[in-house]
């Protein structure tokens, strides 16, 4: 078992060699050189820590702050509890490790989750969500945390999109990229292919379709095991992608917006299927 800091003990600084490798993390090359990428906060450390509980994962090191560690003394326990390493650290240190402007300081080591494509098992899905091309890590990592919600399989990073360990991504998620598979490609045609092959319906998201939701759901197509396929924020889908599947949908709007932001239209997309498939 490990021990917690002891009393006393100097916290680490933002040059000890452990912090200065942990920072590497905040990085996309350095997490995937490393294998490794940083939860940071309350509610994504105590998820990774259940992560790894459930053997899906290993937490490697738990930095915390002796603030932090006094605001979150059941965390600090369920990690020692669970033999991870756990290093106190100086508020710099803890700075130095974060990518926000109030570092909670509480930090975890962990194993990256993604699985890779052809590793992922979709036998038997009815609800993937496939992001293509998003840029923005809040967005990703709240449409995640959507896709959690709707009872989504798994949720795939296509082509040219954003790192889902992804600091941003990851705190956007609420600890939700913990809880169900995550998978990336940077080959579209293949994310499209193993969608394909599991038996699910390739629908993209897209504001200038023909149809709607409404007119899908009313015909029973939103019941169907399906890939909802989200573009980027500023442009969408491109037209190559989106004659590449099976079909396209819009979101109705019945007012004066002029559309809907991509997390949102996630959400009223997925909603829509989850509804349908459990009616």
């Amino acid at each position: 078992m490990s021990d917690a800091p002891r009393p006393g003990a100097a916290p680490f600084t933002e040059r000890t060699p452990r912090v200065v490798a942990a920072r590497h993390l905040t990085r996309r090359s350095g997490r995937e050189r490393a294998g490794r990428f940083l939860a940071e906060g309350a509610q994504a450390v105590r998820e990774a820590l259940s992560w790894a509980a459930a053997g899906r994962g290993r937490v490697h090191e738990l930095f915390v702050t002796s603030v932090a560690a006094d605001r979150n003394p059941e965390i600090v326990r369920a990690a020692v509890d669970a033999g991870v390493p756990v290093s106190a650290v100086t508020e710099k240190a803890a700075a130095g490790l974060s990518e926000t402007v109030s570092p909670q300081g509480l930090v975890a080591v962990c194993d990256l989750l993604d699985v890779p494509l052809p590793l992922l098992s979709l036998a038997g899905a009815r609800l993937v969500a496939v992001l293509h091309g998003v840029a923005d890590p809040g967005n990703a990592g709240t449409v995640a945390r959507v896709a959690d919600a709707a009872g989504a399989d798994a949720v795939i990073f296509a082509g040219d999109t954003v790192d889902p360990h992804n600091g941003k991504c990851v705190r956007a998620s609420t600890g939700s990229v913990f809880h169900l598979p995550i998978s990336r490609s940077r080959d579209a045609d293949e994310v499209f292919a193993a969608c394909r092959a599991a038996g699910l319906r390739l629908v993209a998201a897209d504001g200038y379709a023909e149809e709607d939701l409404v007119t899908a759901d009313l015909r029973g197509d939103l019941a169907r095991p399906t890939a909802w396929v989200f573009g980027s924020e500023a442009h969408g889908l491109p037209d190559d992608v989106v004659a590449k599947l099976d079909t396209s949908l819009k979101v109705p709007i019945y007012g004066g917006a002029e559309s809907l932001n991509l997390a949102t239209a996630a959400a009223v997309c997925l909603y829509a299927s989850a509804r349908a498939q459990r009616t």
